[in-house]
């Protein structure tokens, strides 16, 4: 596909989820149940991946959602749905943490590719140094900022393209990158007598 092509179906795929907006706009509950069946499980990984909490990160989708249906008139034209919806949830995820006190956020170990280190055959000694690594991960997660936690989550996680974690955060792309790097060393550094090596993808 060239660059024409491409940019034909990113044409397409865009007039369609603004026709689902207009919609729901309109008090069509389809349209609204539409875009929770395309968003709600990225939403929740998002929300999951802030917090370690799947009772939380499931609270919290629901409000996401509620906000984003009370909230449809002032997504501008032209906007991606998607990245509105995540900085409803970004938001939402900074007020939970700040009025709530929740628990630590943390991240799904078993949810890239980098942490899915566990061996179905290892033995008890094996087994052992896994959960002492995932604890170790848990902690490293755990102190870095708010926002290189937050940039960690939608990057590393979500695999988000630098532009559209800016436009949710509000962040040049330039301290992303910054953020980013300044979570990468403190995770390798911390995690490095446990790894010795095995994470030059992180």
């Amino acid at each position: 596909m060239d660059v024409k092509e491409l940019g034909n179906v990113e044409a397409a795929g865009a007039k369609v989820a603004q026709d689902i907006v207009d919609r729901a706009r309109a008090g069509d509950p389809e349209a609204f149940k539409a875009i929770f069946q395309r968003f709600g499980r990225p939403v929740l990984a998002f929300i999951y991946h802030m917090l370690g909490d799947r009772s939380s990160a499931e609270e919290l989708t629901q409000e996401t959602f509620v906000r984003a249906y009370r909230r449809l008139d002032r997504l501008e034209a032209g906007s991606r749905l998607s990245t509105w919806l995540f900085g409803i949830a970004r938001n939402v995820v900074r007020e939970a943490i700040r009025d709530k006190r929740r628990r630590p956020r943390e991240v799904d170990l078993n949810d890239t590719a980098f942490l899915a280190l566990r061996d179905e055959r290892a033995g008890p000694d094996e087994n052992f140094m896994t959960r002492e690594l995932q604890r170790a991960i848990r902690r490293s997660v755990r102190d870095l900022s708010d926002d290189q936690r937050l940039v960690f989550a939608l990057k590393v996680l979500r695999k988000m393209r630098y532009q559209e974690i800016s436009l949710i955060t509000g962040s040049s792309i330039g301290k992303l990158k910054t953020d980013l790097h300044r979570a990468r060393l403190q995770m390798r550094q911390r995690l490095q007598p446990y790894l010795a090596g095995r994470i030059s993808g992180m």
